[in-house]
C-alpha cells in the first residue's frame, strides 16, 4: 500500500503537505502553549507584587487570625501579615500555614504537602506575605494555554481539507488526460488536449501528441506499404508464373532460351520493384522516427552517388559528371540541413533513372550551385525528355511515363519527390538547356549563409 501511495503523484502531494500542515501545527502549539505557561508565571508574580505592595498602606479593619479565608470559601492568594516580633496579625487562609521565616521576594515554600509561591515584603515593621498554590496556578496556567491552542487545533484539519481540495483540483487536468488515454483504442493516435492543463505537465502532453503524430505516420506508411505492395506485385508475380508456365511448355532449346530470358528480366524487373518499394518504406519510416538533421555537403553527396551508379553507365558507356558554377568550386562545402543518406538516396535514384532513359552513349550531368540566396542541385541528361503534360504526373506513385510497358517501376521520382519534400525542398522539371533532355532541379532556399560558414569552416 505504501508503494502505491508513493508511486502516485496526488497521493504524495497530499501525504508530504498534510504532514507539513501537522508538524507546524504542531510546532505551533507547543511554542503558543509554552510561551502562554510562562507568561501565566509572569502575570500571577506580577498579581502577588502588586497585592502585597497594595497592603503596605495598612490592613482591612477586620484583620485577625481567622478573619477571613475560612468558611467554603477557596482563595487563589494566600495573605499573611507578621510583626517583626513574630506575631501572625493576619492571615486569608488558616489551612496555609505559611512559616513565619521567609526570604525577602519571591521564593517557593512547601507547606501542608504541596508547594507555594510566596512573595514577602517588609514595611513599617511588618512582614507581608502573598503566596499561591503552585497546582492552582499551573491548572489555571494551563487552560488559559489550552485554550490558545484551540484555535491552532481547530485551524489544522481545515487547512488540510483545504490542500487536499486545491490539489486534487489542480491534478484533476492530469486524471482527464490519463482517462482520455485508457479509454482510447490501440489505433486511435489523435492528439491529446492541451486545455486547461498546467505548464509543469503541458510539454509532457505536447511531447505525447508529437509522439501519437510520429505513429500515426509509422502506421500510414505500414498501410500505404502493404497496399501498394498488394497491387503493385500482383502484376509483375503473375507475370513470372506466366512466363515460368511458358518454360515448362517450351517445345525445343531455342523457345526455352527465350523464355529464361524473359524470365530473367522478370525477376528483374520485380527486384527493381521490390528495392524500390522498401527503399520508399524505409524512407517513410525515418520520417516517421523524426530523426535529426545535420549539415551536408551536396559535393560530398553527389561524388557517393555517382560511384554508386557509374557502373550501370559504364555498361551503356554513359558519361556522368559533375558540373560546378563559375561561383562556386568542389572545395567549397555546398551545405544543406538534412539526412546524409536519404539525400544520397534521393540523387542516386535520379542518377537510375536518367541513366534508363538515356540512349547509349549519352551524357547525364550533375549540377550544384547556389542560386538567389539558395541551392540547387540539377540533374541533366541528353536522353528523349518528358512532355510537359507529364512532367508533374511522373512525380506520382507507379506512373510511369509512356506506354505501361515502359521500363522501371514508377517509384524513381516519387521517392526522390518524398525525400525533397521531408528536406523542405521543391522539385521541377523540364528540358535541358544544354543537354535536350529532361532536367531535374532540387532547390532549397535561403541556404547561402549556412554554405558560406561551411566553406570558411572547411577552409
Amino acid at each position: 500500500m505504501t508503494g502505491a501511495m508513493t508511486g502516485s503523484l496526488r497521493a504524495r502531494l497530499l501525504l508530504f503537505l498534510l504532514a507539513a500542515i501537522v508538524l507546524a501545527a504542531g510546532v505551533q502549539a507547543l511554542v503558543a502553549y509554552r510561551t502562554v505557561l510562562n507568561e501565566a508565571d509572569e502575570i500571577f508574580d506580577y498579581h502577588m507584587q502588586q497585592m502585597a505592595l497594595s497592603l503596605r498602606a495598612g490592613l482591612p479593619p477586620s484583620a485577625a487570625v481567622g478573619g477571613i479565608g475560612t468558611g467554603e470559601q477557596n482563595f487563589e492568594f494566600v495573605v499573611q501579615v507578621w510583626t517583626t516580633e513574630g506575631v501572625r496579625i493576619f492571615e486569608s487562609a488558616e489551612e496555609a500555614a505559611l512559616p513565619q521565616l521567609a526570604v525577602l521576594g519571591f521564593a517557593d515554600v512547601r507547606a501542608r504537602g504541596t508547594t507555594y509561591r510566596v512573595f514577602s515584603v517588609q514595611t513599617h515593621g511588618l512582614v507581608i506575605q502573598v503566596a499561591q498554590d503552585l497546582r492552582v496556578r499551573k491548572r489555571m496556567a494551563g487552560a488559559l494555554a489550552l485554550r490558545t491552542i484551540g484555535p491552532i487545533a481547530l485551524m489544522a484539519p481545515l487547512l488540510m481539507l483545504v490542500v487536499w481540495w486545491v490539489v486534487s483540483r489542480s491534478l484533476a487536468p492530469v486524471a482527464r488526460v490519463r482517462r482520455q488515454v485508457a479509454a482510447r483504442e490501440a489505433n486511435e493516435l489523435s492528439p491529446v488536449s492541451e486545455e486547461g492543463l498546467p505548464e509543469e505537465v503541458r510539454p509532457l502532453v505536447h511531447e505525447l501528441n508529437l509522439l501519437f503524430d510520429r505513429v500515426r505516420h509509422a502506421f500510414d506508411a505500414q498501410k500505404h506499404f502493404v497496399a501498394d505492395a498488394a497491387h503493385e506485385l500482383r502484376s509483375p508475380l503473375t507475370a513470372l508464373k506466366l512466363q515460368v508456365q511458358s518454360l515448362q511448355r517450351a517445345p525445343d532449346e531455342a523457345t526455352r532460351d527465350i523464355a529464361i530470358g524473359r524470365l530473367a528480366a522478370g525477376i528483374d524487373r520485380a527486384t527493381r520493384l521490390v528495392e524500390q518499394m522498401l527503399a520508399l518504406a524505409r524512407h517513410e519510416a525515418s520520417m516517421a522516427a523524426g530523426a535529426k538533421p545535420e549539415q551536408v555537403d551536396l559535393n560530398e553527396v553527389a561524388r557517393l552517388a555517382v560511384s554508386d551508379a557509374i557502373a550501370n553507365a559504364q555498361v551503356r558507356r554513359i558519361d556522368i559528371g559533375i558540373a560546378v558554377s563559375a561561383a562556386d568550386n568542389d572545395t567549397v562545402a555546398v551545405v544543406v540541413q538534412g539526412q546524409p543518406e536519404a539525400l544520397r538516396m534521393m540523387l542516386r535514384n535520379l542518377l537510375d533513372n536518367a541513366v534508363k532513359y538515356t540512349p547509349e552513349g549519352g551524357q547525364v550531368d550533375i549540377g550544384i550551385a547556389h542560386r538567389d540566396a539558395g541551392v540547387e542541385l540539377s540533374v541533366d541528361d541528353s536522353g528523349p525528355g518528358l512532355p510537359e503534360s507529364e512532367r508533374e504526373r511522373v512525380l506520382d506513385r507507379f506512373y510511369r511515363s509512356g506506354e505501361p510497358q515502359a521500363p522501371g517501376s514508377g517509384l524513381g521520382l516519387a521517392i526522390v519527390k518524398s525525400i525533397a519534400d521531408l528536406h523542405g525542398a521543391t522539385v521541377s522539371l523540364g528540358a535541358s538547356p544544354s543537354l535536350g533532355g529532361l532536367r531535374v532541379v532540387i532547390r532549397w532556399d535561403d541556404q547561402t549563409d549556412k554554405s558560406e560558414e561551411a566553406g570558411k569552416s572547411k577552409g
